[in-house]
């Protein structure tokens, strides 16, 4: 019954922007104090490039859901989430992928997987000498990630997946949503 409460409410909020509008302002902001001792996070964070675009090395970290096909798929049955990460080979074919997300529509994404993960596109400005190189690792996480497992991802995940970004040497990330 949840997953398909989900994909009902994405189907809604994609017909229905105002409706999207109206969840996010009666939203409460997350309290980070609770989840990281640190209080509330404050601006963007943000460092400026030291060198130009066209020599940065990119990487793709996406928050779509996407992940290979022969791998496992994220939990849709956790109403949480799913804190996990998958990693992506730079030179996947686009047919070994698959969006496992119930919380946005994807049928648009789902025939262009670019949409949401643009590796073509990055291959392109590549080869046009606008990049410089491509991560070998890119990653998929699910977006839609709530209480217990805010505190995974702030203190275990992303900084795991911010460490492999550090090992490849990578300048930029692309961070795309779903």
């Amino acid at each position: 019954m949840g997953r398909l409460k989900n994909k009902l409410i994405a189907k809604l909020f994609t017909q229905f922007p105002s409706l999207v509008e109206r969840w996010v302002k009666n939203t409460a902001p997350f309290p980070f104090k609770y989840i990281t001792g640190q209080g509330k996070v404050e601006g963007i964070p943000w460092t400026t490039l030291t060198k130009p675009i066209k020599d940065c090395n990119i990487a793709i970290v996406t928050t779509a859901g996407i992940h290979l096909k022969s791998q496992k798929p994220f939990d849709m049955k956790d109403p949480n989430g799913d804190p996990t990460y998958r990693e992506i080979p730079r030179d996947t074919l686009k047919e070994q992928l698959i969006i496992t997300h119930d919380y946005y529509d994807h049928k648009d994404a789902d025939k262009d997987i670019n949409i949401v993960f643009p590796i073509d596109r990055f291959k392109e400005m590549k080869e046009a000498g606008e990049i410089g190189d491509i991560a070998e690792i890119n990653f998929g996480f699910m977006g839609h990630i709530d209480g217990r497992h805010i505190y995974t991802l702030i203190n275990e995940t992303a900084p795991a997946v911010a460490e492999k970004l550090k090992t490849q040497n990578i300048d930029a990330v692309l961070l795309t949503p779903g």
